[in-house]
């Protein structure tokens, strides 16, 4: 027996939970089905709408400035910069603990490997770490923690010409963990204020952390640590170290696994089951049925193939990293629907011979109609009840123009909004 819906959002990334989001709260009886974890744990939390034009124009003061200007074939040309705004507004409806609302100009904020990154959105966690706040810094790394070098990072930092001075010093965290050790034990031992061993005693593990940076710090009024500290009760465990210390504590943003890609990611499957959406993860499309429309989608569950009904489906499932677009020798092309993906003939034109050079894959994706609609290579309609969102798309370069994040959100709510409107 089929399972139904009426719209139905394939995978589980920030484009995949917006659309589902965006759909559900216009009415629509909604189901998400994706065949991994969402990919918002491998994410650094921030949320960037566009730091750099595609000619490498920036960083950009104003994002929504430049996005008029943008290339037709971009996404933001697609939906348009209403739409973008609106999607931005859902996200501080739905996301706690987020600041960059209050303008529409970027941040600038440090990550862990020592540059300064444009975004749009930031958690409140690494907010006091802001490069345009001229108090002086102390980085503190974990020896546990090898991909983020205290004394690295501030040099970098240094060389960038940020309007503060900084300092690196490199600790072990309370416990002595392994180098092995999950970001979410940090953070765990932290939210709980757990007793850890040190020197043959035991102590709580705030105390014990604090007293490990109090003899590092000199007159610096900000603490910068990887972003560990807490889960459930992240403001807590800053506070009462801020307290401690004395100085401003902040969180620099890490890469995978990411404890502020996992908080938004709880954030965003919170608002999701708020909404009445149902969810499905671990079991990928198998198959599909339909010519011009999609009939029914087949999952995978334990050898046999569950067949999904809908009126309308979102197709969200990444781009070539997230394995939504996928190559061979000879081609690029979407996996789930086999939609259109246009790409060079000659494999040797998917990319430049200079490493840091203007790679043609990198905009490789689907191209759709104004309404998200995938179009063949004569343009006409692949589905003409199935709509792409996020990285699947192509015409842009998200991580040169640092875009992925506002693209994901904002054709995300366009599709499922749309979606929904259809199916109603």
């Amino acid at each position: 027996m089929a399972i139904e819906s009426e719209v139905l959002v394939i995978g589980g990334g920030l484009a995949g939970l917006t659309s589902a989001l965006s759909a559900a709260r216009e009415g629509a009886d909604v189901r998400l089905v994706s065949y991994k974890q969402s990919t918002l744990r491998n994410a650094s939390g921030l949320v960037d709408i566009l730091g750099y034009t595609p000619d490498g124009e920036g960083p950009l003061t104003d994002p929504y400035e430049a996005i008029p200007d943008l290339p037709d074939e971009h996404p933001y040309s697609t939906v348009g910069l209403r739409t973008v705004k609106e999607a931005m507004g859902l996200f501080d409806e739905v996301v706690p603990n987020y600041q960059g609302e209050h303008t529409e100009t970027n941040a600038l904020l440090p990550t862990h490997g020592g540059t300064v990154k444009p975004t749009a959105r930031y958690p409140a966690s690494a907010a006091p770490g802001l490069a345009s706040d001229d108090r002086d810094v102390l980085l503190v790394g974990l020896e546990s923690m090898v991909d983020f070098d205290a004394q690295h990072v501030a040099a970098h930092l240094e060389n960038a010409g940020v309007p503060f001075d900084v300092r690196g010093e490199t600790i072990r965290f309370p416990g002595d963990l392994r180098a092995d050790a999950k970001v979410t034990r940090y953070a765990k031992l932290l939210d709980t204020n757990s007793e850890v061993p040190v020197r043959g005693r035991n102590k709580m593990a705030r105390d014990a952390l604090a007293e490990r940076v109090n003899p590092l710090l000199e007159d610096e009024e900000r603490v910068g640590l990887p972003a560990i500290l807490g889960d459930d009760h992240a403001r807590s465990v800053r506070a009462a170290l801020s307290q401690k210390l004395g100085a401003e504590v902040f969180e620099v943003p890490m890469g995978p696994p990411s404890l502020p890609g996992l908080r938004l990611e709880d954030a965003l499957f919170e608002a999701l089951d708020e909404a009445g959406a149902s969810i499905e993860t671990g079991n990928p499309v198998a198959d599909f049925d339909g010519e011009d429309r999609v009939e029914r989608i087949y999952i995978e569950k334990n050898g046999a193939k569950i067949p999904n009904t809908a009126d309308q489906y979102v197709l969200a499932t990444g781009g070539l990293v997230g394995k939504g677009i996928e190559s061979n020798r000879e081609n690029v092309y979407e996996p789930v629907f086999d939609c259109h993906v246009d790409n060079a003939a000659d494999r040797y034109e998917w990319f430049e011979n200079d490493v840091f050079g203007d790679h043609p894959f990198a905009t490789y994706g689907v191209a759709t109609d104004p309404d998200l609609r995938p179009t063949d290579a004569d343009g006409d309609l692949e589905f003409e009840n199935v709509r792409a969102a996020g990285g699947v798309l192509g015409g842009y370069d998200y991580a040169a123009e640092k875009s992925g994040s506002g693209v994901s959100l904002s054709t995300g709510y366009a599709a499922g909004q749309s979606a929904a409107q259809e199916a109603l």
